[in-house]
């Protein structure tokens, strides 16, 4: 862009005249100094206004403009890059505090299955239908539901606060998570090529390592402009003299080229900086696309995994429940023992566990693979 400046000054000075090359006072002696130097002094007023605009420098100016508008691109990129990577920590804390949630409800049922399984066992051994021990083996089994129900709403306040520290937030006011669940992704059981080449097209973070090779680019012709000659041109207004209400004015205008013929190798030794930097950002950007294929593969088999792990659990919850009736049946008849009463129980709990665990994994992966596929 063209340049304007301008500038003022006053100097109290001495008029005494040094002789140079070129220039003679009216009168000289052979010292070439004033016939009588004295310490009069005078006013001196300057006035300048001067313009000036580069014309051509072999793209070292527009080289270094373009590199900078790369370089904020690259940035843009990064900042969408850092939203996601939040979006990602909002949605796994989230869906962890809603597994701790539904781990509370799993030991609370449990708690209440033992309170009723001691209630039933109280009342055999009163009327003499089953041992003493089993009231007490009974009566641990409850205690140790108490302490597992306590530990599973220590978890869930604990996984709470740490989702509140994702969301950036401090609450006041009790809460209790959504059950809100992470839908499919489109595309989650398609071609991981196809999925791949989605996430490198869309990813901010590939962006921002393209920009930054281009910005790189950019930056090394602008300093190979170096080696050639730079144009400008421009004009200065004057005005200047002893008296501020009696001074003269003048102007000029001019054109200046220059070329560094040979600057001790500063320009071949940036050339040289620039071109590595050109390749440092090159191996960047393949790392970071060698990384999203990695992440998108991870993503995509563990979402795999885990909806092929609901399945399972969910299939042995049944058989536990149907286990622990059928042990509760046997019980009652006087056939089974507190033994395998108190087995059956820990088993449903424990798969109930497992399959709150594989939705969590499920919901967790699905949110991982879109943010391995940069969608919003």
């Amino acid at each position: 862009m063209p340049q304007l400046g301008g500038s003022a000054g006053y100097e109290r000075t001495t008029a005494n005249y040094t002789s140079r090359p070129g220039s003679l006072p009216r009168t000289t002696t052979t010292t070439g100094r004033s016939t009588n130097p004295t310490f009069d002094t005078f006013d001196y007023w300057s006035f300048d206004v001067t313009a000036s605009q580069l014309l051509y420098d072999f793209g070292q100016t527009t080289g270094r403009r373009d590199a900078a508008r790369a370089g904020h691109e690259a940035q843009e990129a990064s900042e969408a890059s850092t939203t996601r990577d939040v979006t990602l920590g909002v949605r796994s804390a989230y869906f962890a505090a809603r597994a701790a949630k539904d781990l509370v409800q799993v030991a609370r049922e449990t708690l209440a299955n033992q309170q009723a399984h001691l209630e039933q066992i109280t009342a055999f051994v009163e009327v003499g239908t089953r041992p003493e021990i089993d009231v007490v083996q009974a009566r641990t089994d409850r205690a140790n539901a108490r302490v597992a129900l306590i530990k599973a709403e220590n978890e869930y306040a604990t996984a709470k606060a740490q989702l509140d520290r994702a969301i950036g937030i401090i609450h006041t006011a009790p809460y209790e998570v959504a059950d809100d669940d992470m839908p499919p992704i489109a595309g989650e059981d398609g071609d991981p090529q196809v999925l791949v080449s989605d996430a490198l097209a869309t990813r901010p973070d590939v962006a921002a390592a393209e920009a930054s090779v281009k910005a790189q680019d950019l930056t090394l012709g602008a300093v190979k402009g170096g080696y050639g000659p730079s144009l400008a041109a421009s004009t200065t207004f004057s005005d200047a003299g002893t008296q501020i209400d009696d001074t003269s004015w003048n102007w000029n205008a001019g054109l200046a080229i220059s070329w560094p013929f040979f600057e001790g190798g500063r320009t071949r030794a940036e050339v040289r900086e620039a071109s590595a930097n050109v390749a440092s950002a090159n191996a960047a950007a393949e790392n970071v696309r060698q990384q999203v294929r990695l992440e998108v593969e991870q993503a995509r088999l563990a979402v795999r995994d885990a909806a092929s792990a609901i399945d399972a659990a969910v299939e042995v919850v049944v058989n536990a429940r149907e286990q622990l009736r059928l042990a509760e049946g046997r019980y009652e008849t006087g056939v089974g023992n507190v033994i395998e009463l108190g087995d059956a129980q820990i088993a449903l709990t424990s798969a109930r566990s497992q399959e709150v665990q594989a939705r969590f994994r499920l919901a967790t992966a699905r949110a991982q693979l879109q943010n391995a596929l940069g969608r919003p």
